[in-house]
Formats: structure tokens, C-alpha cells, sequence
């Protein structure tokens, strides 16, 4: 609600938002108390069953002694305070369960977590694209049943440039998170060269793949640090690639040691998607991923970076855009158009223009 703030306050909406914040404390302090409730029986069966256990000892030891048994009072009396020392720790047994069957579902959950994002110990993989990425009938969803990509099969040839367009939720982004190893529990095949993406070490194929993102996280850092990654390089091409992703007049009005602020907030969101760029250039990789990366841009500097990017030699770039301009994406060597998941056509842009399918909708609606 904090970071809705303006919103909130813009449609006078406070008093429907503290409906929901009550709502949401009463929830949470019913949840408090029922936990209380539940830690107050179980420790009163403990305390009930220590203090049944501990008179038991005392009267059959009175009994004992009565019976004279060779036991004397002061005998039983011991053996009542000893007592105390086994049903202290006994006591204690019934929460450390309950702590233990709530402590194994965040275990479980850690462990699936880890799982999914392992750390893959196969072989590594040249930091150059040869020959191709290769998609081949590769479906996969987030949860079980439920597809994001359907039967997907692409290739991307290595140095050229390769758009991916189509609508909302048709699984653009997924497929470049795959692309970068981010999922392995996929359908089909995903080859780098012709080498299985699941047997890849993933170290090297972050060496080999580097990606834009349209969600930027910058740190609380110099601009140059965060251009950089902290590592050492030849100033002449940090501003080679500065220059490259429109950073320079930002650089000429506040620069290079400018404080960038915590998760980048003494920037604006071009500022910062143009810092993504930058630091995904001077990387160097030999693939380049790029989702939506001109988004938070202008259209005037959204083209100049986007022709920046297509102009570099010698890199394979996997764009997904929704910018449908002719100027640009006639420079794309193929399009891939998807919808709902599946693949359903592909071409340049003058092949798909005269198809005049889904992709030929889409660029006339956008214009």
C-alpha cells in the first residue's frame, strides 16, 4: 500500500484500502492467536503429564516406605526432585515437534527451491557460437498441466538477429528464460552447437549468453560500477558502450562516479534500462538476449539503441519486442511469431506482410 501511495491517494481511495489493511491484520492476528492457543494445550499436557508422573513416584514411594521396603521418606523425596530433571526435557518434547513439523514444510520448500535452481556441474561450452541455437518440439509450463510453450521448435543461426513478437502472454519471455538455463524440467530440446542445454555447465554458458532484461536492477552504486559489475576494463570501451546505449549525456550532466541510489532510485527508468545495456554490451557475450529492453525508452532513443544493438558483427541477438516498426524490423533476418504459446509463423518481414497472418494483424494494429 506504502508503494501505491500516489495511487491511493490520487482516487481518494483510503478508506476502501483501510478496510483492507484491518482485514489483513484481523487475518493475521487470528492466525497469532490460534498458534497461542494451540502453544498453551500443548504445553499444559506437558506441565498435567509431569505433574501425574511425579505425584505417581512420590505416592508408590510413600507406599513403598509404609510397606517397609528398605526405602525411607527422605529416599522418596529425592526421588520426587530428580524427577524434575526427566520431565523438564520431556515437557519440552511436544513444542520442539511442533516446531519441527513447521520447520520441515520450509525445509521442503527450500529443498524444492534448490532443486530447480541446482548448480549444474556438466560440460562446458565454447564462449563463441558456432553454429546455431536450437529449439526442437519444446513444451514447458510453470505448473504441472498448464504449457506456456506448446511443441516450440526454432533455430537461431549464429550472428544473426532474430525478433520474437506476439502478444501478452504468449510465452516470449519464458522461452529466453530457458534459453539461459533458468529451467531444465522442459519437454523437447534445447541445443547450444549441438550440445544438450541440460548437460551444459552453466557457468560457461553465462559466459557464452548474457541478457537484457525489461526489469533492471541497478545497485547502490557509482554508474560506472554498475556498468562494470566492479570488474576492471579499459575505459575507452566503457564509453565506447556507454555511448553505444545513449548513456552519454547522462554521463556529461552527472558523471561516471554519480551515485545511482539504492535499487537505482536517483535514476529514471530509461537511465537505468540504459545502464542494463551498457553492462550487457561491455560483457561482450557472443549471444545476447534482449526482453523488451527499450520498453521504459522514447521511441527516438528506443530505435537508436535497438539499431545499436542489430549493427554489432559477430553477435547472435534474440530480441523480443513489441515495437512492430517497419524501419527496424525489416533488419531482422527472421521473425518468430508466437500466440498462445505455440509458433505460428515465421519469416522476414516482407515474407510474413504478404502471408498476411496474425503477424500481419498485429503490425497493422500497432500502426
Amino acid at each position: 500500500m506504502l508503494n501505491g501511495f500516489s495511487v491511493i491517494k490520487s482516487f481518494k481511495a483510503e478508506r476502501e484500502m483501510m478496510k483492507l489493511f484491518r482485514a489483513s491484520n484481523e487475518e493475521t492476528e487470528l492466525s497469532k492467536r490460534r498458534r497461542k492457543q494451540v502453544e498453551i494445550l500443548i504445553n499444559m499436557i506437558g506441565v498435567v503429564t509431569g505433574v501425574i508422573a511425579q505425584f505417581g513416584v512420590f505416592l508408590f514411594g510413600a507406599y513403598l516406605a509404609l510397606q517397609n521396603k528398605a526405602i525411607t521418606p527422605g529416599v522418596v523425596i529425592i526421588f520426587v526432585q530428580l524427577m524434575n530433571f526427566v520431565i523438564s526435557p520431556i515437557g519440552e518434547v511436544p513444542q520442539i515437534l511442533a516446531n519441527r513439523k513447521a520447520a520441515l514444510a520450509l525445509v521442503d520448500k527450500l529443498a524444492l527451491a534448490l532443486s530447480e535452481q541446482a548448480e549444474q556441474t556438466g560440460n562446458p561450452i565454447g564462449q563463441t557460437l558456432r553454429d546455431a541455437i536450437e529449439l526442437k518440439r519444446v513444451t514447458f509450463g510453470y505448473e504441472e498441466n498448464h504449457p506456456i510453450l506448446k511443441d516450440v521448435s526454432m533455430r537461431f543461426e549464429a550472428g544473426k538477429s532474430y525478433a520474437l513478437v506476439g502478444g501478452s502472454g504468449s510465452g516470449k519471455s519464458t522461452l529466453l528464460n530457458l534459453l539461459m538455463g533458468s529451467y531444465f524440467t522442459y519437454q523437447g530440446e534445447i541445443r547450444y552447437d549441438g550440445q544438450e542445454l541440460r548437460e551444459i555447465n552453466l557457468d560457461s554458458l553465462y559466459d557464452l549468453v548474457s541478457i537484457i532484461q525489461q526489469n533492471v536492477f541497478v545497485f547502490d552504486s557509482s554508474i560506472k560500477n554498475n556498468i562494470t559489475m566492479f570488474k576492471e576494463f579499459d575505459e575507452e570501451r566503457i564509453k565506447h558502450v556507454a555511448e553505444q546505449a545513449g548513456l552519454t549525456e547522462l554521463i556529461a550532466q552527472k558523471g561516471m562516479e554519480y551515485g545511482c541510489g539504492e535499487n537505482g532510485n536517483g535514476l529514471s527508468g530509461g537511465e537505468r534500462q540504459r545502464i542494463s545495456i551498457a553492462r550487457c554490451l561491455l560483457k561482450g557475450s557472443s549471444v545476447m538476449l534482449v526482453d523488451e529492453a527499450t520498453a521504459a525508452l522514447d521511441a527516438k532513443t528506443a530505435v537508436a539503441i535497438t539499431n545499436s544493438i542489430l549493427n554489432i558483427e559477430n553477435l547472435t541477438r534474440i530480441i523480443v519486442t513489441h515495437r512492430l516498426e517497419e524501419e527496424i524490423l525489416k533488419k531482422y533476418d527472421k521473425i518468430f511469431v508466437l500466440q498462445n504459446g505455440c509458433l505460428i509463423e515465421q519469416g522476414t518481414f516482407d515474407e510474413l506482410m504478404e502471408e498476411k497472418g496474425y503477424f500481419y494483424s498485429l503490425y497493422m494494429v500497432s500502426q
